[in-house]
């Protein structure tokens, strides 16, 4: 069963080991995404998984695509388009010092795909799963909209779909809360994959 996950991946710029941001005058530049972890994951245990995003036409897209291929993830899927490839920089914790993740991802081209810029029944054809998670509806307005369209047209196939909602409350900036946005979305999910706390905020629910 051919599996598709659906979401943003990112350029990851690290500071090596624990160092501080800019404590040292290089990053270690590797990609990343929640869905393109799954989509990674599956294939390694040797499942058929794709990836379905929107990258631009540029280098460094092409070095992020090169690098999924070579985990055996189907790229085919992925639909060229927009200007930048969201960036996340990363400083790993150490001890009691938290990580901390600071995102550039406006305007990149996942960010700008809106409805009607992928075409699903070319994306799903053949796939019995789909994966999303909460990452996605929180990018932007035009993004939300996308992820209700995938799960849609998803559900309207008869495919199973999985949702991790993945609560991050630094990305839900262009006016609409999580809830108003997430109830709908899983609202087409089967399997919901998810913590106290994401269930709390990603969908309102209060407990007591």
């Amino acid at each position: 069963m051919k599996t598709i996950c659906f979401g943003e991946i990112m350029l990851r710029l690290k500071a090596p080991g624990a160092e501080r941001f800019l404590q040292s005058a290089a990053f270690e530049a590797t990609f990343g995404g929640g869905e393109a972890n799954v989509a990674v994951t599956l294939a390694q245990f040797g499942a058929d998984a794709a990836l379905v995003t929107v990258l631009p036409k540029n280098d460094i897209a092409e070095a992020c695509i090169a690098e999924l291929r070579r985990f055996n993830v189907d790229t085919r899927r992925i639909v060229r388009a927009g200007q930048r490839i969201g960036i996340y920089y990363l400083e790993s914790g150490a001890n009691q010092r938290a990580s901390k993740v600071i995102y550039d991802r406006a305007g990149s081209s996942m960010a700008t795909a809106k409805p009607g810029d992928i075409d699903w029944a070319a994306a799903l054809e053949g796939a019995g799963w789909f994966h999303i998670t909460g990452i996605t509806p929180a990018i932007s307005a035009t993004a939300a909209a996308l992820a209700l369209e995938a799960v849609q047209a998803a559900r309207a196939r008869g495919l199973k779909i999985s949702c991790d909602f993945n609560y991050r409350g630094n990305l839900w900036k262009y006016g609409k809360s999580a809830p108003e946005v997430m109830n709908e979305l899983v609202s087409y999910v089967d399997v919901g994959i998810a913590n106290e706390e994401d269930c709390q905020k990603a969908l309102g629910l209060q407990l007591e």
